[in-house]
């Protein structure tokens, strides 16, 4: 099937210099600096072996973190770690575009893998700006004469307009990398080909991006049920006219979040009771996790959905034949309040119909669990995912589309 933005399989790079733009953001411990988790780089393993394997000079750019967090550090452990996992050197400069990192990028030979500084490094990185804005900053002027293609394989901050994500495309031949095509593929083929009935399971801590999806699965017909848990639940609650106690009233508020609950009362009020929300939730009282109906709930914190909510959304799961999931349904890290993000992953992976986890916390919790090999697909980015899923367009893949127009 034609696509319409050029893949690896477009371009001739044998002998050519290839910068290619990953996602590799991982935990890392602030203590020793060490990565805690490289599922990321594993991901990204098959873009860059291949690329290496055809003759390429590789080139990788990415970032850690942002400037401010504990885990903003520099890529020489990523470089360790990919070159652990290739079974391939992977050298290291510590710098984008300095003197230094051009002759490392000039000093290539076929097959050799270069990884750069950290973008985020750079100020300008993580200004959102147009593709064309994006082509004149530093970053983009330095390094674009020194290569001949540019792959984005990135497709965890393909929603970002950041300069290492756009501003390549605008005067290099640009192509999605492996990751960047498969997730494309899967998640438009799943929104385009939806068999019903179709369920969205819809938590977290991100309330808004919840309520764009749930918005237009319900108004384009994709959704014929939404399930919501987590803070996206709360508020779905409040919006119904249930007391969900001052705390967790001040807790939605503190957050910027009251908006939602008007929107959510306008959905509810469109969609009726397509739109589901918990008939039980746990609260921590004295320390203990206590099951409360939703008509009683105390002026103490929400932390789960209840074993009534767990068993009534887990039907819902089993019954249909697509089913999309975003966000815990609760506090998981906490055991007493991991029972409603586990069991609704289990019933996940114990139904027969498409299964397609959105990426971040429930992506983790999936994978915690060792039941990531049973769902349909695992998205590697949460934003990214929720975007497409919110009919929303992503900046890294506009411009990759505008490359081949």
């Amino acid at each position: 099937m034609a696509k319409d933005f050029y893949t690896i399989d477009d371009f001739d790079v044998e002998n050519k210099t290839v910068l290619v733009r990953v996602d590799v953001n991982s935990p890392v411990d602030p203590g020793s600096g060490i990565i805690l988790d490289d599922t990321r780089l594993k991901l990204h393993a098959q873009t860059i072996k291949e690329l290496s394997n055809k003759g390429a000079k590789v080139v990788l750019l990415a970032h850690q973190s942002r400037p401010g967090k504990k885990d903003f550090t520099t890529l020489s452990q990523h470089a360790e770690a990919l070159s652990d996992l290739l079974n391939l050197r992977v050298k290291y400069v510590d710098s984008l575009f300095s003197s230094s990192a051009k002759e490392a990028i000039k000093d290539l030979r076929p097959h050799e893998i270069l990884l750069l500084e950290n973008a985020r490094f750079f100020s300008e990185e993580s200004l959102s700006r147009t593709p064309e804005e994006q082509s004149k900053t530093l970053l983009v002027r330095h390094l674009t004469p020194l290569i001949d293609y540019y792959v984005n394989d990135a497709f965890a901050a393909a929603h970002r307009s950041h300069a290492s994500l756009v501003g390549f495309t605008v005067n290099t031949p640009s192509a999605a990398g492996r990751v960047m095509e498969k997730e494309l593929t899967v998640i438009q083929n799943a929104l385009d080909n939806v068999e019903h009935p179709c369920v969205f399971l819809l938590g977290g801590m991100k309330p808004d991006d919840s309520i764009d999806v749930m918005e237009n699965v319900l108004s384009n017909g994709t959704a014929d049920s939404i399930l919501t848990t987590g803070i996206v639940g709360n508020i779905v609650l409040w919006a119904a006219g249930y007391d969900i106690g001052e705390m967790n009233r001040n807790f939605i508020a503190s957050r910027g979040y009251e908006d939602m609950v008007t929107k959510s009362k306008e959905l509810i009020e469109r969609f009726g009771d397509k739109v589901k929300y918990p008939i039980d939730v746990a609260c921590e009282i004295d320390g203990q996790r206590v099951d409360i109906d939703h008509t009683e709930i105390p002026n103490e914190p929400i932390f789960d959905i209840g074993v009534k909510t767990i068993a009534y959304y887990a039907k819902e799961i089993r019954d249909a034949k697509t089913i999309f999931a975003n966000g815990p349904a609760g506090v998981f890290e906490d055991p007493k309040f991991a029972m409603g993000t586990e069991d609704l992953i289990n019933a996940m992976a114990s139904s027969e119909g498409f299964s397609l986890i959105g990426g971040g916390h429930i992506a983790a919790a999936t994978a915690g669990l060792g039941l990531e090999d049973h769902m349909s697909h695992l998205s590697s980015g949460g934003g990214a995912c929720i975007s497409m899923l919110a009919g929303k367009k992503l900046a890294a893949v506009e411009a990759l589309k505008n490359c081949k127009d």
